[in-house]
């Protein structure tokens, strides 16, 4: 199989993932829950985790950095502190429905989107300053379009909102092991992260990285600690993680993150543009296409979405479905950004890649693309 959705899920993980999960499988307890030894090895796994990823994305201080079952559900957490019944919060278009479900559970919310142009981040900047003011309780930005690989001007929002004393959270889901993420940097309240996508990791892992918030939970319940009171705990992590942690995942999630560290987020996003280009100008050429990408190399990570010429996008991606293809069609549950961008009537196939692609995988799509979509009449 060609597979291009990284942008959902990295298929293709490091060797070392796999052998992490076995390790904690086979031998880590539950931890905070005895004295043994494997309920140990379990606590030095998380506190190493933390550690590392915490010099990672910018926090020094490891406790607030706190694991997840997917940025949605971090999210949901940062969202839920910052944001109350008629609130004034300030997103830009290219949010995924991550935030903007979320959102649409408050009532009476003044709700104000920041958006503009694909790939024009100074257009991006200028709305948001035209729209963040005195009574603005929160503002989210998405790091990365999950559509479009649009890299939002995240630094120069996150500098607005320091100026005027708005807190800021920010959707990493498209940027953590592509992009440099940095929570202290940005002065944000909340950085939100997947561990399955760019950082390699298994499926149901994330991060939530804490800035100065105090934090509402979302889950109630055990945590190993405190456990005479029946409020949640006030210090992190074990404020935010109740239950028993995912230790498989987490190990999978900090060798995932350990791959990326060796290879470097710059290397990676550097493989991956030359393949969205060899895509992009291939698209270019085609009347057939109508591909949604920029040259700039610093306003585009490694994601491509198009459009074929009087064909259905889903019918499109099934095609390449059966031709062992793997791309992503349709709305990516992210319809504010279809609208923002003008391609909500059809939506998109979309292309992301991982480390692992080839750009001879590039030209086996190309190819499945030629016989699968019609010549142009007259």
């Amino acid at each position: 199989m060609i597979y291009f959705d990284a942008s959902a899920t990295t298929l293709q993980k490091p060797s070392a993932v796999r052998r992490a999960v076995e390790e904690a499988l086979c031998h880590m307890s539950s931890p905070g829950r005895g004295g043994y030894p494997s309920t140990r090895r379990a606590e030095e796994l998380l506190l190493t985790a933390r550690t590392e990823l915490g010099e990672m994305f910018g926090v020094s201080d490891p406790q607030r950095v706190v694991f997840t079952s997917n940025a949605t559900h971090g999210l949901n957490i940062a969202i839920r502190t910052l944001v109350h019944d008629g609130s004034q919060v300030v997103i830009s278009g290219y949010e995924h429905n991550a935030v903007t479900r979320t959102l649409h559970a408050f009532r009476d919310l003044d709700l104000r989107v920041a958006d503009g142009p694909l790939f024009d981040s100074a257009a991006m900047v200028h709305r948001f300053r035209e729209l963040i003011g005195p009574e603005t309780d929160c503002v989210i930005c998405t790091h990365v379009s999950n559509v479009f690989g649009f890299v939002l001007p995240v630094e120069a929002v996150a500098a607005i909102c320091r100026e005027r004393g708005v807190p800021l959270i920010v959707d990493a889901s498209q940027s953590a092991g592509t992009l440099p993420v940095d929570l202290e940097d940005w002065g944000a309240a909340f950085v939100a992260m997947p561990g399955h996508k760019g950082l390699y990791g298994p499926q149901g892992t994330g991060i939530l990285l804490c800035g100065g918030e105090t934090a509402a939970p979302l889950l109630y319940g055990g945590t190993g600690s405190s456990s005479k009171e029946q409020d949640m705990p006030d210090i992190l992590p074990d404020r935010l993680e109740a239950g028993t942690h995912d230790l498989p995942g987490v190990a999978g999630l900090l060798a995932g993150a350990r791959f990326v560290r060796s290879i470097g987020t710059g290397r990676i996003r550097e493989h991956a543009v030359v393949l969205k280009e060899q895509l992009l100008r291939a698209l270019e050429r085609d009347r057939r296409f109508i591909p949604y990408g920029t040259h700039d190399p610093q306003a585009q990570v490694g994601v491509l979405s198009f459009q074929a010429a009087g064909m259905d996008s889903e019918v499109l991606g099934e095609a390449l479905a059966a031709r062992n293809i793997a791309l992503r069609a349709g709305f990516h549950c992210a319809p504010l950004a279809h609208r923002t961008a003008g391609t909500i009537d059809r939506g998109t196939v979309r292309f992301s890649v991982s480390a692992f692609n080839l750009g001879g995988e590039v030209a086996g799509l190309l190819s499945a693309l030629n016989e699968i979509v019609p010549p142009l009449r007259g």
